[in-house]
């Protein structure tokens, strides 16, 4: 029998977090005009940072898989529509802007499920800095989807374009 690898609490408790940041930024979605793209986005990951969650990592990879193809294909997409139409450079953080907010979303979603799919060694075998980089991965990317929030709720939403 294949030993099961699970992951730890930190990346457990910081799935847990991107859970609840996604389904609110799913939430969110249908006031937008390309709601249809981005409610199953954000749907399917914050469904995938919850499965994650004390369960065998090999048991939601296919849908992680996806859903990372997707969110690389979207996060494409709004940085050459920003690009394209001037409303945000390729590194704009000007989140009054539709497209940077979605590229922020579309990026969070990818960096999440590239740690969801990163493999760990079994825990017999288990390799300290290995999983210690993928939970200070997934810990950053809470502390930086947090700190972005942050800035819209209290800086950016007032004079937020559509």
């Amino acid at each position: 029998m294949a030993e099961q690898t699970r992951r730890s609490l930190l990346f457990s408790t910081c799935s847990l977090l991107m859970a609840a940041l996604f389904a609110y930024s799913a939430s969110v979605q249908l006031d937008d005009p390309d709601w249809y793209l981005w409610l199953p986005l954000y749907a399917v990951a914050s469904a995938v940072n919850l499965l994650q969650i004390g369960t065998t990592v090999k048991s939601v990879q296919s849908v992680a898989r996806l859903t990372l193809l997707i969110g690389g294909a979207l996060f494409l997409k709004v940085a050459v529509e920003g690009y394209a139409h001037g409303t945000a450079g390729v590194w704009s953080l000007d989140m009054r802007e539709r497209v940077v907010r979605e590229k922020l979303g579309s990026a969070l979603v990818t960096v999440s499920m590239l740690l969801h799919l990163e493999p760990l060694p079994p825990i017999s075998e288990e390799k300290p800095t290995a999983r210690r980089c993928v939970d200070y991965g997934m810990a950053s990317a809470v502390a930086v989807s947090l700190g972005l929030c942050i800035r819209f709720f209290m800086v950016d939403k007032r004079d937020m374009r559509k």
